[in-house]
């Protein structure tokens, strides 16, 4: 079942009704925006960001850069593929026979990377689309580390800096992926099986950060509110001004479960074509995964056992995309005292 979002209306103080998508303004005073930061993602792990901060004329030239890319012939565009993850794709998703309504282009979010692969992406200009996408993805950037500051913040951690230091590192890993749906060919009565865009998931990384441009598409899966425990797709409104932002699964497991990675998936549209970017922000491939100390309690075990990024990496490539990943790196042993111990020793 798919029902209609109230995701334009500002989220109360108090804990969100279910089935609504929260709404915050990133210009609200610092200790209260922390807490609506929290409180979002930890009962929804999505939120509609407005006011924050990413000039419109930054996002419009990506937006431009990715048009123009998008409307090369195909075979220009498969010159900056395949994707092994980098690279142009279409259809296709992952090796594992997932397959979606769209095309698209996943880079490497450092500028050298950017600007190797804007050789082949234009070779009329090649400048032209690394400049515009590495001065989005610094915009971004700088927003992803604000919203992570902010929540380390109101989860109280005594370096609220902690989590943006994981993706503003050198060696990050981050990516910013560009899909571009076209127009679907299943017809409006057969678009809930046929239309699937892109297919139901989580996104592995810390936090992902989307901007689309008019077109619905985008549902997040919630509580349908009843108390049975079901759930329900959302709609989310099209609104090319803000960002969608929503909980990844390591963000998840470093915040001992507190913060949930969300479930979402896109549908393709019977009228016009959606264009979006997502920004992943991922630390180092080496870089630990653990409960931060202070999210794990004795009421509170730790949920996740230590893993690498590397290696959550390579049990995603070998899963179909709806997999819960996170299923396979539970805590199975050890009392809440070796946890807390363990993760003092980082």
């Amino acid at each position: 079942m798919v029902v209609p979002s109230a995701a334009g209306r500002e989220m109360a103080p108090e804990s969100l009704p279910l089935g609504i998508i929260p709404t915050v303004d990133m210009s609200a005073p610092c200790g209260e925006l922390a807490r609506r930061l929290v409180r979002a993602c930890a009962e929804r792990g999505f939120f509609k960001a407005v006011n924050h901060g990413v000039p419109p004329r930054v996002s419009a030239r990506m937006d431009a850069a990715a048009s123009a890319f998008f409307a090369r012939p195909g075979q220009a565009k498969q010159a900056a593929g395949p994707p092994d993850p980098l690279g142009y794709g279409s259809r296709n998703i992952g090796a594992n026979g997932d397959v979606g309504e769209l095309e698209y282009l996943i880079l490497h979010a450092d500028p050298g990377a950017v600007a190797r692969k804007a050789k082949v992406i234009d070779k009329d200009d090649p400048s032209r689309f690394s400049v515009a996408v590495n001065e989005y993805v610094g915009a971004v950037r700088h927003l992803a580390c604000r919203v992570l500051d902010l929540l380390g913040e109101g989860l109280g951690l005594r370096d609220p800096t902690s989590l943006s230091r994981l993706i503003s590192a050198v060696d990050s890993d981050s990516l910013l992926r560009i899909n571009h749906y076209p127009t679907s060919r299943s017809s409006a009565a057969d678009i809930s099986t046929k239309g699937i865009g892109f297919g139901e998931h989580t996104d592995p990384q810390i936090l992902s950060l989307l901007r689309a441009n008019d077109v619905d598409g985008l549902q997040v899966l919630l509580p349908d509110g009843h108390g049975g425990g079901d759930e329900q797709w959302v709609q989310v409104p099209a609104d090319p001004s803000a960002f969608f932002i929503n909980v990844g699964d390591l963000l998840q497991a470093l915040t001992n479960g507190r913060l949930v990675s969300i479930r979402h998936r896109v549908m393709a549209s019977t009228t016009r074509p959606r264009l979006s970017t997502i920004y992943f922000a991922a630390p180092p491939l080496d870089a630990r995964v653990a409960a931060l100390p202070e999210t794990v309690t004795a009421g509170a075990p730790r949920r996740y056992r230590t893993f690498t990024w590397a290696e959550y990496k390579k049990a995603m490539y070998a899963l179909r995309l709806s997999h819960n990943r996170l299923d396979l790196f539970h805590a199975t042993s050890g009392s809440s005292r070796d946890v807390i111990d363990d993760d003092h020793e980082q």
